[in-house]
Order: C-alpha cells, then sequence, then structure tokens
C-alpha cells in the first residue's frame, strides 16, 4: 500500500510532481501488469479496520529488532545498525508505530523460494526484523548491510543494496512501505525502481545517512533513515 490509501498517516496526495512514484512506470516492467487500468475507487473502512488490532509492546519480542541473533551462530557480512525518526508533517513524533524492515542477506539473496539466482544463503539470517517506535518516535535495527541482486525486469539488471521498511498503523490495512538504499551505489542511475521517483531530491530522502555518532566503535557502522509522512519533506513510498 502507499500513502494514497487512506491511513493513519498524513500524506500527500498522488500528482505527477508528487514525491510517490506513480502506479504505471514502464521502465519497471511488472508495473504495466499490476497498475490500475480505471480510476481507484475509495472504499470506506469497516469498524474492524478501524479499531485493530492494536500493537502493543508485548508484541514485539526483545530482540526483535536484531537481525544477527536469534540463530546458531551470527550471520555473515558486515554488521550496521539502522537508526532514524518516523514524523508527522509538522516535525512531531509518530509514537509506537510497527516498523518491519526485511532485506537480503550479504549476498544479496532472500530466504524465498521465489529467490533461485546463485548466491549462497545464510543459515544464520532470514532477514527480518520489527519494533516499536519510542516516544520520540525514534527506531533502531541492528542487521548486516544487504547485497546487490540481479532481477529479470531488463538485460543485466541488479538492484542497488537496500532494506524495505513497511510502517503499520492501528490496523494491517493503515501501511506504508518504503526502500532505504546505501551512499554512492553505482547501481542508482540503472534502477527503474529508484528512478520511477521522479522529483530529485524525493529520490535522495530514500538514501541513508553514514552516522558516525551512533557507529559503535569496534562492533558495527551506523546509518540514519528519518521517515517523514506527509508535507513537502514527505518520504516517498510505494504503490
Amino acid at each position: 500500500m502507499s500513502s494514497r490509501r487512506a491511513t493513519v498517516f498524513e500524506a500527500v496526495e498522488d500528482t505527477a510532481d508528487g514525491p510517490d512514484p506513480p502506479y504505471l512506470y514502464p521502465e519497471y516492467r511488472s508495473t504495466t501488469l499490476r497498475a490500475p487500468k480505471r480510476p481507484l475507487l475509495i472504499l470506506p473502512h469497516t469498524p474492524s479496520e478501524l479499531t485493530g488490532p492494536v500493537y502493543g509492546h508485548d508484541a514485539v519480542r526483545e530482540l526483535d529488532h536484531d537481525l544477527t541473533r536469534g540463530h546458531a551462530r551470527e550471520p555473515l557480512g558486515e554488521r550496521i545498525i539502522v537508526t532514524g525518526r518516523i514524523t508527522d508533517r509538522d516535525g512531531r513524533p509518530v509514537r509506537s508505530a510497527l516498523i518491519e524492515i526485511w532485506q537480503a542477506n550479504a549476498a544479496g539473496r532472500y530466504l524465498h523460494e521465489a529467490d533461485q539466482h546463485p548466491a549462497p544463503l545464510d543459515p544464520n539470517f532470514t532477514g527480518s526484523g520489527r519494533c516499536l517506535t519510542d516516544d520520540d518516535g525514534s527506531y533502531r535495527f541492528v542487521t548486516v548491510k544487504p547485497g546487490a541482486y540481479p532481477w529479470r525486469n531488463h538485460p543485466n539488471a541488479w538492484r542497488p543494496a537496500h532494506i524495505h521498511l513497511s510502517l503499520f498503523g492501528r490496523a494491517f490495512t493503515n501501511r506504508l512501505v518504503t526502500q532505504m538504499y546505501f551512499p554512492g551505489d553505482p547501481l542508482f542511475s540503472f534502477d527503474p525502481i529508484f528512478q520511477s521517483v521522479r522529483d530529485p531530491k524525493a529520490r535522495a530522502r530514500l538514501v541513508c545517512a553514514f552516522d558516525l555518532e551512533t557507529t559503535v566503535p569496534e562492533w558495527a557502522l551506523a546509518y540514519r533513515f528519518d521517515i517523514v509522512l506527509g508535507g513537502p519533506a514527505e518520504t516517498p513510498m510505494e504503490a
């Protein structure tokens, strides 16, 4: 889902020059199959969608934010810390928001049956985690830096290293999805998903920043990725 759906998160309307990618972007081939051919219909939410489920701290386990733990050994790859804040258009923190992330492993492979490209799986890395934002709207994950991977969108197509982030409101129908990229990736100009965000300033908001202050000496580099919901500095969201 995207910010164009009615959600508890405040977001801008979809316009030709807005920050969100369009539903139909021919360079991203699968959008030609799934983009709506007719105007969308706004369906009112039912009481069950508006009232539940409500996520509490008891629904998120203590180590769910740390993708490097919970297995027999630590995963292979470069350990990193990803932190940031979620705020609304006026800079107010979004508290107790459920964030889920998923990603490829350090070799660029997902733990999914549909991913069969010849890169090794890591038995100590499942590639998903979750946490709740605190009273300041802040979140924190520990993971490994994902690798680039091939996809069949066009000849010799490779996706830049990225992490998917999913933000939930108070119901599963209230969901926003985006991707976080890493600075200086040489694949940016070749990736139609990244380029489908037409505004260069909005596109730049999908790239995290190296954070030396949060980096833990001799343990892990840190990156910061703030998410803004609505307003002129809105973080682009996927359809």
